[in-house]
């Protein structure tokens, strides 16, 4: 079964995803690289010429193939992936989700130069961050098994409660792999 971190934009799902991967020697893929190397663009550019609709039909399309995979991997999904009921039910089966919880002002702090993520662009990011949660947040906490808290902490200290969650649910082979992470 693989493993699919979700939450806000910039709660930290492909910096923790990543870490997890390397801890656990698993494949990390990150559902936005995959989806631009298919779009031959960026995902802001796409956004801008064909809007949100099309968009979110490829994300649907692909995150469906990478959960059908074999291989099991350490899945970073986009920040909306679970607006779609069918996005839901495909990673809650296929998978074992887990939801990083971000506090919106944590988030903006982090995301106050990033320019490449299409829906935190206006005059108040941290208000937009507000409305997402406010409008995804029930939807995450449907589709996630496991709802990390990852407010005010850094990757280390995420990657460790995932990592004692899944040691807890029996979801690793081995024990003790958590002690590896270091702060």
């Amino acid at each position: 079964m693989h493993f699919s971190l979700i939450g806000l934009p910039g709660s930290g799902k492909s910096t923790i995803g990543r870490h997890l991967a390397r801890l656990w020697k698993l494949r990390f893929v990150d559902t936005d690289h995959v989806i631009e190397q298919r779009l031959g663009c960026s995902i802001k550019a796409f956004f801008a010429a064909q809007g949100e609709a099309a968009f979110r039909d490829i994300e649907s399309q692909v995150l469906a193939e990478l959960l059908q995979q074999d291989q099991v991997c350490v899945l970073s999904t986009g920040g909306g992936a679970i607006l779609r009921a069918q996005n839901r039910e495909v990673l809650k089966a296929r998978s074992t989700v887990f939801y990083l919880q971000s506090l919106p002002e944590d988030i903006a702090r982090r995301l106050r130069n990033d320019t490449t993520r299409p829906l935190m662009q206006g005059d108040d990011p941290l208000k937009r961050l507000h409305t997402l949660l406010q409008e995804r947040g029930p939807l995450y906490l449907e589709t996630a098994h496991y709802a990390i808290d990852a407010a005010r902490q850094n990757a280390s200290q995420v990657s460790r409660k995932i990592c004692m969650q899944a040691e807890l649910a029996g979801l690793l082979p081995g024990h003790g792999i958590c002690n590896a992470i270091e702060d």
